[in-house]
């Protein structure tokens, strides 16, 4: 069982940034391919990135490319999603996710609560 935390979520104006967090429970954090999926109001969840679990290979949705850069700390069970030059269209509840596999944009055993970016323009 894995339990996942999200923070670091806000408001923040157009062409800012803002790094998210998630915290990870468990002894096997490495094991797992870790994820950012974010939904806004009305929409269907999306893939925004995902890092293998020893952090060698990412992936990005083409929307987020040069922006966003995922990283991870497996010494301290941390995932991070660094946002850049934010839009106003990236507002959104930013997810975290874990799997075992690696399927970026199908990660889905664990996910976290959720927290929420807004980006005013």
């Amino acid at each position: 069982q894995v339990q996942l935390v999200e923070s670091g979520g806000g408001l923040v104006q157009a062409g800012g940034s803002l790094r998210l967090s998630c915290a990870a429970s468990g002894r096997t954090f490495s094991s797992y391919a870790m994820g950012w999926f974010r939904q806004a109001p009305g929409k269907e969840r999306k893939f925004v990135a995902a890092i293998t679990g020893n952090g060698l290979v990412a992936a990005y949705a083409d929307s987020v490319k040069g922006r966003f850069t995922i990283s991870r700390d497996n010494a301290r069970n941390t995932v991070y999603l660094q946002m850049n030059v934010l839009k106003p269209e990236d507002t959104a509840v930013y997810y975290c996710a874990a799997g075992t596999e690696w399927r970026p944009k199908s990660l889905n055993d664990y996910w976290g609560q959720g927290t929420q970016v807004t980006v005013s323009s």
